[in-house]
């Protein structure tokens, strides 16, 4: 059984990112990691060492935000400023380009269902295989093929109409 101490300071930016990308905005990802790292906590005995650790924080993450989304303070859309990423582009305009395309990313990412948007980053992102995401997850191995395919999808026409919208070809 891995040490929770050791587990938090390591993960901790794995799970806050991982959040990030699952649709917690940046306001609620302090608070909603360290609910991730409650429920850790408490099923740490549980932890099958065979098992990447990061997969099974994933399915953590995954269960937080599901919830966290769904209560209804959380539905009404909050306008905003988006944080400045830091960017360590040798120029200015390196880094405008840098922020424009994370944010076509996240836009595009922000518009799949939270079910498939969660195969699209433990597949694509993660790099984890479509049977250890259906375990992550608890599904069947069908529906996670299915949802990444449907994803990958939805987010490559999301990605084209966020770039028309901007005039890029």
């Amino acid at each position: 059984m891995p040490d929770f101490r050791d587990l938090f300071s390591k993960e901790f930016d794995y799970v806050w990112f991982t959040l990030r990308r699952l649709g917690v905005p940046p306001r609620d990802l302090e608070d909603v990691a360290h609910d991730v790292f409650m429920h850790v906590h408490k099923h740490l005995q549980e932890y099958d060492a065979r098992r990447p650790i990061r997969a099974w924080l994933f399915g953590f993450a995954y269960r937080v935000a599901s919830d966290y989304r769904r209560l209804a303070r959380h539905r009404l859309e909050q306008l905003d400023a988006q944080p400045e990423l830091e960017d360590r582009a040798p120029s200015v305009a390196d880094q405008v380009e840098r922020k424009q395309m994370l944010d076509i990313a996240t836009a595009a990412l922000d518009e799949l269902e939270l079910g498939r948007r969660a195969v699209f980053i433990l597949h694509d992102v993660e790099g984890l295989s479509a049977p250890e995401i259906a375990e992550t997850l608890s599904i069947p191995l069908n529906t996670a093929y299915s949802r990444l395919r449907l994803a990958r999808k939805q987010f490559n026409k999301s990605l084209a109409r966020w770039r028309l919208r901007r005039g890029e070809p």
